[in-house]
């Protein structure tokens, strides 16, 4: 064994759902869409099953034997700002759409160095990569 080897770790391709309407048709189906729009970075639109709609961003979630004892917590995108929390029950839920945008998709520091690297094989000085606004 070579400590300086065990010092590097294999990334993980990280999977791009920014667009993608989950299927939701199994209970399955439902709770693996769920773990991943909890991992998700940006805003995501649930339908519930009376037909409304919550587009917002899913901060927490809850998981228990079954769907009516599993519930997401989502901060709103609109209504009340991040104060304002809303709780649903899987079992309320018949759709799952990724409709924000994941403002990390992309971004890696093999791409913050990649650009750093150009900009300076440019001959630019005082070289400072700022982040995007995210509004």
């Amino acid at each position: 064994m070579k400590p300086d080897e065990l010092e590097v770790a294999p990334g993980f391709a990280k999977e791009n759902l920014q667009g993608q309407v989950w299927d939701t048709a199994s209970e399955e189906a439902l709770r693996t869409g769920l773990e991943k729009a909890f991992d998700y970075r940006g805003d995501v639109t649930i339908t519930k099953t009376d037909g409304s709609k919550i587009e917002g961003y899913i901060f927490d979630r809850r998981t228990g034997k079954t769907l009516k004892d599993s519930f997401v917590r989502v901060i709103p995108a609109s209504k009340g700002g991040p104060l304002s929390k809303i709780s649903v029950a899987y079992s309320e839920i018949a759709g799952l759409a990724f409709t924000g945008r994941d403002p990390a998709a992309g971004k890696s520091w093999e791409a913050w160095v990649k650009k750093y690297m150009e900009r300076k094989a440019a001959g630019e000085k005082n070289i400072e990569n700022v982040p995007e606004r995210l509004d």
